[in-house]
């Protein structure tokens, strides 16, 4: 029998991979739940559903095709799950007002998930994001 710790592994996996890598917008309705709260939303942004689903479908998806997510590692305690993952690419339109480049992108990810009932309840995040438009803009 699976444990919960398992279980909200397996749901961020799933996001990972349905909504980040492949899009899936039923996926990610299926996963979010609609009190959702990104707390590592840049100053100004959406930090609720709306907001997560922009940053992977208009901002890094148009940018980046053949987009993945490695996970790298995972730990689960309670009802919270963290994730060290790289989120890879190649840069084939605009990113952040950044032209394309035509160069391979990779994202380094840390980020925590709080799970409420299998769905993404809140979440807190780093990522290497800054560094990569940086070396975009050389």
């Amino acid at each position: 029998m699976d444990s919960l710790l398992q279980k909200n592994k397996r749901v961020v996996q799933r996001f990972n991979q349905e909504v980040i890598a492949e899009g899936n917008l039923a996926s990610f309705h299926e996963l979010m739940d609609e009190s959702f709260v990104n707390h590592s939303a840049t100053p100004g942004a959406a930090n609720g559903p709306g907001g997560m689903w922009h940053t992977f479908h208009n901002i890094l998806r148009p940018a980046l095709s053949n987009l993945q997510v490695h996970i790298h590692a995972q730990v689960a305690e309670g009802e919270v799950v963290t994730t060290r993952k790289t989120i890879t690419g190649i840069h084939t339109g605009t990113l952040l007002g950044v032209p394309a480049t035509e160069q391979p992108v990779a994202i380094e990810v840390m980020d925590m998930v709080r799970l409420r009932e299998g769905k993404y309840y809140e979440h807190w995040g780093v990522n290497t994001l800054a560094a990569v438009l940086a070396h975009l803009r050389k």
